[in-house]
């Protein structure tokens, strides 16, 4: 198949294409580096087994070039979230055998780390040639590990052609080109920060500035500084919102913006409205998923309709269907059903998860999203819930409840655990621990385990509020009736 870089290969080699803080790399130096570490790659047999790499994604430089590298090298990336607890990491590292790890020089690696053979990336290595394509458009991209209702994370296996596909067709939602210059602050493990936020401006030609760490300041300071799209989840938009009426030059800088993007979850209309009225700028919802990528967007040239993700986009499918299984045809805004999705943007399988793949999709090849919406008579989407109550959003994470429960179980004090989300004006959704303790006289206190959850898988899926019952709600199955828990809330 064609390159997914073909900037790196034949665009403007002085143009930057990467800035981390006071750090940048030009189309020519992200060349020379991503080449010599593809042909580390590529020799003395590291690309051996299944020819997976994992890389330690932290929010530097050196992951861009990692993955960059992984890429041309025809390997398949799997990023590790640095917050990962010892226990999910190790099911990671054991579930996706990489045969080795990326990192920045200097970086402390866990235990769950530590049979994998290290190899630190040098951004600023000796030259080396971006070596010929040969991969087939099939082939494993990215291994992203997604948190499902139950049990540990599963790695979804990303083809390069849903990579491709989908940043093209948001280049032409998006009218997205080499001249923007795109600013962030998200994580590089995930598709949104990684695929959108990394690969997209690396696949036009254009520029990404991250931040390191979201910031107000920094959004502002970006944008008056010559950038065009911002990117961000809706927590990084609630602040925004909230600092507006304090803030002329924060208001004075979205206004420059050519475009404002906001996914991961759905972004509050209060939200919207409260951008709007003090920038002049709509911020666009889109919709995607880590085995879909991106489904549906609302379009550059289209109306921002608060509460919506827009059309499909380019080469997707998409239906909405009943219980049984049968489309809703009706674009009336009121009839509710299950998305599902068809096209080149899916990934290939759950690995090493036959059943799960298999679950995943329909006999004629619709992946179920397991989210529910309505179609508006001229066909935008509009999300309505989860067909599942266990899968929780918060601050841009899609976070299972099962794996939180796992967690809170191997406390000594804790009997029975269940887990759901509640509403958050900040975060999207709150995590709420609900407890029966095994000592109900003297219960584990919240920050305790709090901290409990946060070592084993990672801080963003620690709970923030706990609240304390003598048994849970269940029904004749013996299953946690977790509707009645959020009603008696």
């Amino acid at each position: 198949m064609s390159s997914l870089f073909p900037a790196l290969a034949d665009g403007p080699g002085e143009r930057v294409a990467l800035r981390f803080g006071e750090r940048s790399l030009t189309y020519g130096e992200l060349a020379g580096a991503a080449g010599a570490l593809a042909a580390r790659l590529r020799g003395a047999d590291r690309l051996r087994g299944a020819g997976r790499v994992a890389v330690w994604a932290t929010p530097e430089l050196e992951t861009a070039v990692a993955v960059t590298g992984v890429l041309l090298a025809g390997a398949a990336a799997v990023p590790l979230n640095p917050k990962s607890g010892e226990k999910e990491l190790a099911h990671i590292v054991s579930d996706s055998a990489p045969t080795l790890v990326l990192t920045a020089a200097g970086a402390e690696l866990p235990d769950a780390l530590g049979a994998l053979e290290r190899l630190d990336v040098d951004a600023t290595a000796a030259p080396g040639a971006v070596p010929d394509d040969t991969t087939a458009d099939g082939d494993p991209a990215l291994i992203v590990y997604t948190s499902g209702t139950t049990g540990p994370p599963k790695g979804a296996v990303l083809p390069r052609r849903a990579l491709a596909t989908t940043l093209d067709a948001l280049a032409d939602a998006w009218q997205w080109t080499a001249d923007d210059v795109l600013v962030h602050g998200l994580p590089l493990f995930h598709v949104h920060g990684l695929v959108l936020g990394t690969l997209g401006p690396l696949r036009r030609g254009g520029s990404v500035r991250h931040l390191g760490r979201f910031s107000t300041e920094g959004v502002a300071r970006e944008l008056n500084a010559g950038a065009t799209m911002l990117f961000g989840v809706p927590t990084m938009y609630h602040r925004i919102a909230e600092a507006l009426p304090q803030d002329p030059e924060l208001a004075k800088a979205l206004a420059r913006a050519r475009l404002l993007v906001s996914g991961s979850a759905a972004l509050p209309v209060h939200d919207h409205e409260r951008i709007a009225a003090a920038t002049g700028r709509r911020v666009i919802e889109r919709y995607g998923m880590t085995e879909t990528l991106m489904n549906t967007s609302v379009r550059a040239d289209g109306e921002a309709r608060a509460g919506t993700v827009g059309v499909p986009l380019p080469g997707v499918e998409l239906r909405l269907v009943e219980e049984d299984g049968t489309p809703i045809t009706a674009y009336d805004g009121e009839s509710v059903g299950e998305i599902q999705v068809r096209g080149p943007n899916l990934f290939t399988e759950y690995l090493n998860r036959p059943d799960a793949t298999a679950a995943a999709f329909t006999a004629d090849g619709f992946f179920r999203t397991g989210d529910m919406a309505v179609r508006e008579p001229d066909g935008y989407v509009r999300i309505v819930g989860r067909k599942a109550t266990d899968l929780i959003k918060s601050g841009g994470y899609k976070i299972g409840a099962g794996e939180i429960e796992n967690a809170l179980l191997e406390h000594p004090g804790v009997r029975e655990a269940a887990v759901t989300g509640e509403p958050d004006a900040d975060l999207g959704e709150r995590i709420v621990a609900w407890i029966v303790p095994l000592d109900a006289e003297a219960p584990p206190a919240a920050e305790e385990l709090a901290d409990h959850v946060a070592r084993r898988l990672a801080p963003h899926k620690r709970p923030r509020v706990v609240r304390y019952l003598g048994s849970l709600p269940r029904n004749d199955m013996g299953k946690i009736m977790k509707r009645a828990l959020v009603a008696d809330a």
